[in-house]
């Protein structure tokens, strides 16, 4: 070893301090346990230095510039190594970055969480940054780091995990308790409330270990696009409802527009003609949406009695029997020609299911069956 060479491992062993290449660190330990008295001990102003001896906090030092001698420094005479005549200190020492570390990202699901507006259950997400800043170097080795030599990301990912946890315990639970509808949470109308209460309910999980999340940043709760579509359908039923005054009205609403949606695929089906204003097509058009329009009276609440009317049961009273039967031709109780009990003289009987008609009907307002000119009325 030449002699420049011999002077530049002195002069390194002469100074205890971070190097430039590790100022990102949270927590860097130095690599020597040897120190050599009257060494410079160098501390940053957004760090502390941590001294250690069998395991054990021996002092924690500020930022500045010190000698390391027990004259001025009285604890470094515990740490004075005995077999080297007093000329070397043994320690581990650490230096811990106490600055602010902003822009650290996290994201996850929170889970499904039932929407308190519709009562739908939607997957939720949320991702953002938070920073989070040492209060206490000791807690953070002792606790967190331990003895070895750590790195960052270890530090990092074990907050991130812990501000997930939180967040998804506590969007969830201020949805439940508050009744905020998902949609104004995504768009971020109660974002501060939420992370104000995030932020002090942190302390819980991460003083122990002497670190405080300040901040969050970009923070944002998500829902997939195919839940925030039907939530919106949703909503606008529900204003919807609110106009027209209730929920027997809203329910009609919803059950004629079902049917009637019904009743135009039955005319469809069975008209078969393209457009225009008469024929058989349009006839039959109009016998769809009848049964549409029938099928949703039999579906929608009593507006007088607020009564619900179950369905009516499908089928005819026999004028032979008294026997109540499915429409048709003939009775299946008794064989009889069909004839509707209480239908009036002249009523003519569809040929397909049985309903009564009017006498000069052409088509059946039940089902919707053409009827011959020269079908006898019973």
């Amino acid at each position: 070893m030449g002699v420049i060479d011999w002077f530049k491992r002195g002069v390194q062993e002469m100074m205890v301090a971070r190097p430039d290449g590790t100022k990102a660190q949270i927590v860097w330990k130095h690599p020597d346990e040897t120190i050599p008295m009257k060494s410079q001990l160098t501390v940053d102003s957004d760090e502390v230095a941590v001294f250690f001896k069998d395991g054990r906090v021996v002092e924690t030092m500020g930022p500045g510039r010190f000698t390391l001698d027990s004259a001025n420094l009285p604890f470094l005479s515990n740490l004075i190594d005995s077999f080297t005549g007093g000329d070397v200190f043994k320690a581990e020492v650490f230096f811990v970055n106490t600055r602010e570390h902003p822009g650290i990202k996290f994201g996850g699901r929170i889970g499904h969480v039932e929407d308190p507006k519709s009562g739908v259950p939607v997957e939720t997400m949320v991702h953002g940054e938070f920073s989070f800043r040492v209060t206490d170097a000791h807690k953070l080795i002792t606790g967190l780091v331990g003895m070895g030599r750590a790195e960052s990301f270890m530090v990092k990912g074990w907050m991130k995990e812990q501000v997930l946890k939180v967040l998804r315990d506590n969007i969830a639970e201020l949805l439940v308790k508050e009744k905020w509808p998902l949609l104004d949470v995504t768009s971020g109308a109660y974002t501060e409330e939420i992370e104000s209460t995030a932020l002090g309910r942190m302390d819980v999980h991460v003083a122990d270990y002497g670190i405080d999340v300040v901040r969050f940043g970009n923070f944002v709760i998500g829902i997939d696009e195919e839940d925030a579509d039907n939530l919106k359908s949703l909503y606008r039923d529900a204003a919807y409802l609110r106009t027209v005054g209730g929920v027997e009205s809203y329910q009609r609403f919803a059950a004629g527009k079902a049917m009637m949606g019904a009743g135009e695929g039955m005319a469809q089906g069975g008209g078969g003609a393209s457009g225009g204003g008469g024929g058989e097509g349009s006839l039959l058009g109009g016998a769809g949406l009848g049964v549409g329009f029938g099928l949703a009276q039999m579906l929608v609440r009593d507006n007088q009695g607020g009564q619900t009317l179950a369905p009516a049961a499908a089928g005819v009273t026999c004028g032979a029997c008294g026997a109540h039967v499915a429409p048709g031709k003939f009775c299946s109780a008794c064989g009889s020609e069909m004839k509707i009990a209480g239908a009036p003289v002249g009523t003519r009987f569809c040929t397909n299911c049985g309903e009564a008609m009017a006498p000069d009907a052409r088509f059946c307002g039940a089902c919707g069956a053409k009827q011959s000119d020269d079908e006898p009325s019973p």
